[in-house]
């Protein structure tokens, strides 16, 4: 099974209201998500993974009429795979895919829209039939519509580059790749950033060497 990477989101404004609740309520997942993803050791994200996905199971059950707290579960669920690997991963993915999409019944522009960048990357990452979801059509589908909601955002133009970096479409690969990195500071999640430009950095080198 190729390995899912985990997914960052982008930046979210503060809203009144009951949302300001949830948008509470994740912050702690995104955080925890940046420092086991960008800064503990490989043999240790599988565990890491599945205790942060405790914590965001009780953080879905307080608000199961939020698509952030579904958006976030899948994120961590689709991490947890990517750490786990192998054919025992799929139920993994599975779930992450059940969570997004019900993230995007809900709201499908909440955190800009990164319940279909999340989704896309998934379907671009799981093998196909028969023996998983995967497909390259409706990860395109997907990475396009996150990238209407938020064309300027750090993650859809990255995982869109990424997705078409494998389809070897360097060239415009090249130019998503540009958006993302020069995409808006998030100030409150400095280390998401800071992994995500590195993923930039290596997949800019990849790239050079391709259109070579």
């Amino acid at each position: 099974m190729k390995t899912i990477t985990g997914i960052i989101l982008a930046a979210f404004v503060t809203i009144p209201g009951v949302y300001a609740d949830v948008l509470t309520d994740i912050k702690p997942l995104q955080q925890r998500w940046a420092e086991v993803n960008y800064q503990l050791d490989e043999d240790k994200r599988e565990q890491a993974f599945a205790d942060l996905l405790t914590q965001a199971d009780a953080v879905v059950a307080a608000n199961t009429d939020k698509a952030e707290a579904y958006i976030w579960r899948g994120i961590i669920t689709s991490s947890y795979a990517g750490a786990k690997g192998g054919l025992g991963a799929l139920s993994l993915t599975e779930k992450s895919k059940a969570d997004l999409e019900r993230a995007i019944e809900l709201d499908d522009t909440a955190l800009q829209g990164s319940a279909y960048t999340s989704l896309g990357v998934l379907y671009y990452k799981v093998p196909g039939w028969p023996v998983g979801f995967g497909s390259d059509k409706k990860a395109r589908q997907l990475l396009n519509k996150a990238l209407e909601l938020n064309p300027q955002g750090i993650d859809p133009n990255y995982f869109y580059a990424e997705f078409l970096t494998e389809e070897r479409d360097y060239k415009a690969a090249m130019r998503y790749l540009e958006i993302a990195k020069h995409a808006p500071a998030r100030p409150e999640r400095p280390l998401a950033d800071s992994g995500r430009q590195q993923e930039i950095t290596a997949l800019e080198r990849k790239l050079m060497k391709k259109l070579k």
